[in-house]
């Protein structure tokens, strides 16, 4: 295992002693577990409770306070592990926080599915919420260093960047397959949401081969074989459980500008590889623009949500077929990303009438030569 910092780790410190439920939720096989732990024993006194374990579980039943005393007894912190599967863990939570309170209380949850249906009301100001992601560009630049980490890019792009593929390389292929499918659907399949399996692999293999595309519910319906009402609700679903996330158009000033379609993007390049079942190198690829733009903007949203930004993603196309990739907005001002992977190509020039419309603070080609500067922005 790779002795790494996660970035997240200064932000949960921050918030330690704050008095509030602490709660990290991300995919599984990211690190949570690791990390919250590593936390958890530099105090030294915590007790760690597993939701994936039915004894556990049970432990929890028809717990009020005094039940609650007799279990955390004289532990410090308590870590609930995997939460989204204990019963009424919102109420437990709020029980502990509201009448137990020297006792510090993380949480991990592996979607946001049932964790938010359980916690959001009955933990109403009395949470700090955070995300985990698998390992990051810079995370694993500070580890590495960087000359070592831009020859890795190449990997990252076909493979990605969870944990136990970074550290067990050699089984790359192997744990990826494993990830995308067992653990990719248990927490889905146990939602009430998912009644049809085999439309969610469907579903996934589509968004997959048009990843980074604009992509039409309509036509995806059609495709499928589902109303579009239940393509939307799945692909909802996928984004609660960290597989996807949708970058909305552009659309204000212009009655020329695209504003109906959505793209859709993977958290992670090596999950959505091995649902199409293609990780051939580079060279023998026809979609290596499509991963570059997958891989360097799911960097940029990892970082957007450990630094807390407030602002908005966007991409923008007009019926006129100008286009960018990547825009941001913050307090009014928009910055403006191209993505190119071939750094010989000449560097595209921005829409005239997109700067003619929008107050521009920012324009940026972004290619692998100038990664480390999109990335600390």
């Amino acid at each position: 295992m790779l002795d790494l910092d996660r970035i997240l780790k200064k932000n949960l410190l921050e918030k330690w002693n704050s008095g509030k439920v602490l709660i990290v939720i991300g995919p599984r096989q990211v690190g949570k577990t690791t990390l919250i732990r590593s936390l958890c024993e530099a105090e030294g006194n915590y007790l760690f409770i597993n939701g994936d374990d039915s004894e556990d579980r049970l432990l929890l039943e028809n717990a009020g306070e005094n039940k609650l005393r007799n279990i955390i007894g004289k532990y410090t912190t308590v870590f609930f592990d995997e939460a989204q599967r204990i019963s009424n863990i919102g109420i437990i939570l709020k029980i502990i926080h509201d009448q137990i309170k020297e006792i510090r209380v993380v949480v991990s949850g592996s979607s946001a599915l049932e964790i938010a249906n359980e916690i959001n009301e009955p933990l109403t100001g009395r949470k700090w919420e955070f995300n985990l992601f698998p390992f990051s560009w810079q995370e694993l630049k500070n580890h590495f260093g960087f000359a070592q980490n831009t020859k890795n890019l190449r990997q990252y792009l076909i493979y990605g960047m969870y944990p136990e593929v970074i550290t067990n390389a050699n089984e790359a292929e192997s744990t990826l397959k494993q990830i995308s499918g067992s653990y990719l659907y248990k927490d889905l399949l146990q939602y009430q949401g998912i009644r049809k399996p085999e439309v969610l692999d469907k579903l996934l293999l589509a968004l997959a081969l048009q990843m980074g595309s604009e992509v039409n519910y309509n036509e995806l319906s059609r495709t499928i074989g589902v109303d579009r009402a239940t393509i939307e609700n799945y692909i909802s679903l996928l984004e609660k459980a960290f597989v996807v996330f949708r970058v909305a158009p552009l659309s204000r000033n212009n009655r020329n500008e695209i504003n109906t379609s959505r793209k859709i993007y993977f958290y992670d390049n090596g999950i959505r590889n091995a649902i199409i079942g293609n990780f051939k190198s580079l060279e023998f690829r026809q979609d290596v623009g499509a991963l570059w733009e997958n891989f360097i903007i799911s960097e940029r949203v990892k970082l957007q949500s450990y630094k807390k930004w407030h602002g908005r993603n966007y991409f923008w196309r007009t019926y006129q077929q100008q286009e960018i990739d990547w825009i941001e907005e913050i307090d009014g001002a928009f910055s403006a990303f191209e993505f190119k992977w071939n750094t010989k190509k000449r560097n595209k020039n921005f829409p005239k009438t997109f700067i003619e419309n929008y107050e521009v603070a920012l324009k940026m080609n972004v290619t692998p030569e100038n990664i480390d500067d999109f990335l600390e922005i």
